[in-house]
C-alpha cells in the first residue's frame, strides 16, 4: 500500500513538472511555426497528454481488460470537460474563438455521439454485442485522419494578420533546440508521471476491492487525465488559454478517435459494466461544452459556468460510488 501511495505522489510531481516544461516548449514551437497556439494545443500537446490513455488502452486490450480500456476513455473525456475545462475557467475565463465554436467543438460532439451510437448497438440490433469492434475502430481512426487533415488545413489558411501568428517573429522566443528539448522532456515527464500515478492508484483501488469499471471511470481516468489538467491549468495561469482550450478539445477527440480506434483494432473491446448512464454522461458533457461556450456570455466560458461543470463531476462521482 505504501509503495502505491509513493507512486501516486511521485506521479503527481513529475506530471506537474512535465506540464510546465511542455507548455513553454509547445508555445515556442507555435510561435516559431507561425501557427496559432490553439492548433498546437489541438495536436502536439493533445497527443502528448493523451499518451497515457493510449498506453493504458493498448496494454488493457492486450491483457484482455477491455472494461478498463473503455472506462478509461469514457471517464477521461468526462473528466476533461467537467474538471479540466471547469477548473481552468474558474482560474481564468476562457474566450472561445468563433472558428473554434463552428469547427472544433462540433468535432468533440461528433466523437461523443459516435461512441454513444456504438454503445447503442444492442438496442438497435438485439443480436449485436455491446462492444467496439475492429470495424468500429477503423471508422474511428478514419475520423481521426479527417480531423488532423482539417486542423492543419485550417492552420495553413489562417489570416496572416492573426495576432497569434504574428508572435512568430517575437524576439522573446526560445531557440529551436531548446524548444524541442522542452517538448520531449515534458512529454516524457507526463507519460512517466501518468504511468506511475495510474499504477499506484490502481494498486490502492485493487487493495480496496473496487471493480475494473469503477477504476477505469474514476481513478485511472483521473490519473491518466492529470497531464491534461496540469497542462491546461498551467497554460491558463501563464495567460495562454488557447493552449488550454485546444488541449481539452484535442484530448477528447484523440481519446475516442485515436485511442479507442487503435485499441479496438488491436482487440475488440467489450463495454462490460460501462453502461448507458456513463455513455450518456460523456455525451451530456460534450453538449454542455458547446452550451457554455455558446450561450450566457457569448463564446466565453465563465467562472460560474466552470463551477457548475466541476459540481456536475462531483455529483457523477458520488453516483458511481453509491452504485458500486
Amino acid at each position: 500500500m505504501w509503495i502505491n501511495l509513493l507512486l501516486l505522489a511521485l506521479g503527481v510531481v513529475v506530471i506537474l513538472i512535465g506540464a510546465n516544461i511542455l507548455t513553454d516548449g509547445a508555445a515556442a514551437i507555435a510561435r516559431k511555426c507561425g501557427i496559432s497556439e490553439l492548433v498546437t494545443g489541438l495536436t502536439i500537446v493533445a497527443f502528448g497528454t493523451s499518451a497515457p490513455e493510449l498506453v493504458i488502452g493498448l496494454f488493457s486490450a492486450i491483457k484482455g481488460s477491455s472494461e478498463l480500456a473503455v472506462g478509461n476513455v469514457v471517464g477521461s473525456n468526462i473528466f476533461n470537460i467537467f474538471i479540466i475545462l471547469g477548473l481552468t475557467a474558474v482560474i481564468k475565463p476562457i474566450k472561445v474563438k468563433k472558428s473554434v465554436m463552428n469547427n472544433e467543438i462540433p468535432l468533440v460532439l461528433l466523437a461523443a455521439v459516435s461512441l454513444f451510437i456504438i454503445g447503442l448497438a444492442p438496442i438497435i440490433d438485439s443480436h449485436a454485442p455491446m462492444q467496439v469492434s475492429r470495424v468500429d475502430g477503423l471508422l474511428l481512426l478514419l475520423f481521426f485522419v479527417i480531423f488532423l487533415r482539417f486542423t492543419f488545413e485550417s492552420a495553413r489558411s489562417a489570416a496572416p494578420d492573426d495576432p497569434l501568428a504574428e508572435n512568430a517573429s517575437s524576439k522573446k522566443n526560445m531557440g529551436w533546440p531548446k524548444a524541442l528539448i522542452f517538448v520531449i522532456l515534458g512529454l516524457a515527464g507526463l507519460v512517466a508521471g501518468g504511468e506511475w500515478f495510474v499504477r499506484g492508484a490502481s494498486g490502492v483501488a485493487a487493495a480496496l476491492g473496487v471493480s475494473e469499471a469503477i477504476i477505469g471511470l474514476t481513478i485511472v481516468a483521473a490519473g491518466s487525465s492529470l497531464p491534461e489538467l496540469a497542462t491546461s491549468v498551467t497554460a491558463a495561469l501563464k495567460g495562454k488559454p488557447d493552449i488550454a482550450l485546444g488541449n481539452v478539445i484535442g484530448s477528447n477527440i484523440f481519446n475516442i478517435f485515436l485511442v479507442l480506434g487503435t485499441t479496438a483494432v488491436v482487440r475488440p473491446l467489450s463495454f462490460g459494466n460501462i453502461g448507458y448512464v456513463d455513455l450518456s454522461v460523456q455525451l451530456i458533457a460534450a453538449i454542455l461544452f458547446w452550451v457554455v461556450a455558446k450561450f450566457y456570455k457569448t463564446r466565453t466560458i465563465t467562472r460560474p459556468e466552470g463551477s457548475i461543470l466541476v459540481a456536475l463531476y462531483i455529483i457523477y462521482t458520488i453516483w458511481l460510488i453509491m452504485n458500486a
